[in-house]
């Protein structure tokens, strides 16, 4: 074992290689409180990606319902088992900018854990069985029968649930990639997409047992695991779309609730993706604790019980929710970026407008301005321009569904 900074739990850990970082890194923001769990992104990815003989279980993005749903079943509360400790703690009173941004986790990792279990493998994990992806929201969302005969009920719990959106993390840390024996898993320096060598692969599943997203999954059919490859060739700009730029994936861009942003994390604080997760941070990693460093980051519920939500996305939540409900003026440019293009923002500019709106939220003051919110390319050039107000378009009168 080697030792690395995972900033999201604000320490040194320890990883079985060494730390090296992407010139840019892969990530996503995921806006969970305007999922409506349409699934469109799921049959995105699945139309793409995994429509064929022996991939039928296989559903590289999905979404989910809190607090009892999961692909696999139960993922997230098997993996918190593993690593459960009375030292799980989050110390928040001293945090730094940049390297622990929301205080220090003392806890162990997937990684500390198998280490101090002498288990004879990198990371602490488990393989689901075959029944546990028998279907992607087993049990989800039963509805009420409208027959006074006939009913059905949900699991007992509080009246509060929400959706979530997942797919492989590439995590900065992966532990999938830490696992496999054959070494067929590797990061691409590039862009931090994580991608697994299909000819080094011998279908070990250890990347299955060890990654705690359980997002690589085996494929007995051909004998390998697969995994999501972050539809690279797009990312790449070889879509004749949009002309060599690069461009968002086909789960995001396929996107109805205007939930996704995505884009790469790096230093610059105009980048939406960056501003968003180290600049706001209303963006938040999921599991943090697991200590992969996972890249795709979400802002949570604001109506769903904190306890729970600090434990799925660390100590960031309150501050997070804060300003999702009272919003800046800058956060509502930014957000006003969601879904407004296929191609991969690198930089926003924001043009204030006249303020049209004023009220007060929970206490606290909010205005709001129909300010111009434009977004750049790679190359510099400007690749989107909206207004937070959206505009109104009026139909012809002589089209028959005219208002």
């Amino acid at each position: 074992m080697t030792l690395v900074h995972n900033w999201h739990i604000g320490r040194r850990m320890e990883y079985p290689y060494f730390e090296s970082r992407p010139k840019r890194q892969f990530a996503a923001v995921f806006n969970i409180n305007r999922c409506i769990a349409c699934q469109t992104c799921t049959m995105a990815c699945k139309s793409a990606w995994t429509y064929n003989k022996g991939q039928e279980f296989m559903w590289w993005n999905n979404v989910e319902t809190k607090p009892y749903g999961g692909y696999p079943q139960s993922w997230d509360v098997k993996t918190l088992k593993l690593i459960e400790s009375d030292e799980n703690t989050w110390y928040t009173d001293e945090k730094d900018e940049k390297l622990s941004p929301y205080g220090v986790y003392e806890g162990d990792t997937i990684f500390e854990a198998a280490s101090k279990k002498n288990i004879n493998q990198w990371a602490v994990g488990y393989i689901p069985e075959d029944k546990e992806w028998r279907a992607p929201n087993f049990g989800e969302d039963v509805a009420v029968s409208n027959k006074p005969d006939e009913f059905s009920s949900l699991p007992e719990h509080s009246r509060w649930f929400f959706y979530i959106q997942r797919l492989c993390n590439h995590c900065t840390y992966p532990g999938c990639l830490a696992a496999c024996p054959r070494k067929a898993i590797y990061k691409r320096k590039e862009d931090g997409i994580v991608l697994i060598d299909q000819k080094r692969c011998r279908g070990y599943r250890k990347c299955v047992e060890q990654c705690p997203y359980k997002k690589p999954m085996y494929r007995g059919l051909t004998r390998v695991s697969e995994k999501c490859i972050a539809c690279y060739p797009r990312v790449e700009g070889k879509d004749p779309l949009t002309q060599g730029r690069p461009m968002e994936t086909r789960c995001m861009a396929a996107c109805v609730g205007q939930i996704r942003l995505q884009g790469f994390l790096d230093d610059n604080p105009k980048n939406p993706v960056t501003w968003l997760i180290k600049q706001e941070k209303i963006a938040l990693p999921l599991y943090p604790q697991f200590g992969t460093e996972p890249n795709i980051y979400y802002i949570p519920p604001r109506w769903a019980p904190r306890s729970y939500l600090r434990q799925m996305f660390g100590p960031g939540v309150d501050e997070a929710i804060d300003k999702f409900m009272v919003p800046s003026r800058e956060l509502l440019a930014v957000m006003s970026l969601f879904r407004m293009t296929q191609s991969i923002v690198f930089e926003y500019k924001i043009e204030e407008g006249p303020k049209v709106f004023e009220t007060v939220i929970h206490g606290k003051k909010f205005e709001m301005f129909n300010d111009t919110v434009i977004g750049y390319g790679e190359d510099g050039k400007e690749i989107i321009r909206t207004t937070i107000e959206e505009p109104i378009h009026i139909r012809d009168p002589k089209h028959y569904n005219s208002i």
